[in-house]
């Protein structure tokens, strides 16, 4: 090929050359769809999780910092139909285990929901504090209250969540890890299952 005047000589592209810049080009635009896709399915989500996982819906649970191994048990038994939510089941039907794990991983890391602006009744406090030493909930959801591993975040969830959570647990409505929460919930009351409710979600690290 000659050149115009004062041009250079343009070499053709190798094909080994053309071939990297097309797979970077490749690997460019699916990583840009997968975030896309993820956005798309958090927004999703945060519908009735609330801006952030918090919450502001009646006995519809905070997601934020929720430890990922949780999270993706919990959408497995959505999307497997073993948890009875036909909301949570139709949302999580089309979801691969990739998007388990990358909206797990998300939810992990927001920032967990702080302590419920109205102040907490001193004596309800005491004796769930009182029930959850009793009852060993600090062995398996940390002294913290802050989850670990299967095990849900408990501090400062929604209040009536906990305690639809509690109650479906005790009566066998809701599926648990070996039975473990029903085993331990089976001989707390009504009146005990209030007083836990109120102390984990008004939990202050005392």
């Amino acid at each position: 090929m000659i050149a115009g005047a004062g041009a250079r000589a343009v070499r053709p592209l190798s094909p080994r050359v053309v071939f990297v810049v097309a797979l970077a080009l490749l690997v460019a635009a699916s990583a840009s769809a997968l975030a896309a896709s993820l956005e798309e399915r958090v927004a999703v989500c945060l519908a009735c999780h609330g801006a952030g996982g918090l919450s502001r819906t009646p006995e519809t649970p905070s997601l934020a910092g929720q430890p990922q191994f949780f999270t993706v048990a919990q959408l497995f038994l959505f999307r497997d139909g073993r948890r009875n939510s036909a909301a949570m089941t139709a949302a999580a039907k089309d979801l691969t285990n990739d998007d388990l794990r990358a909206l797990s991983d998300y939810i992990a890391k927001l920032p967990p929901p702080g302590p419920p602006s109205d102040p907490p009744d001193p004596e309800r406090v005491a004796r769930g504090r009182t029930l959850a030493t009793q009852n060993h909930c600090t062995v398996c959801h940390n002294p913290d209250f802050s989850g670990r591993e299967q095990m849900p975040r408990l501090a400062n969830q929604r209040e009536d969540y906990l305690l639809k959570a509690m109650r479906e647990y005790r009566s066998g409505a809701r599926i648990g890890y070996a039975g473990a929460m029903a085993v331990e919930l089976r001989e707390l009351s009504d009146s005990d299952l209030i007083a836990l409710a109120h102390f984990l979600s008004h939990f202050s690290g005392r």
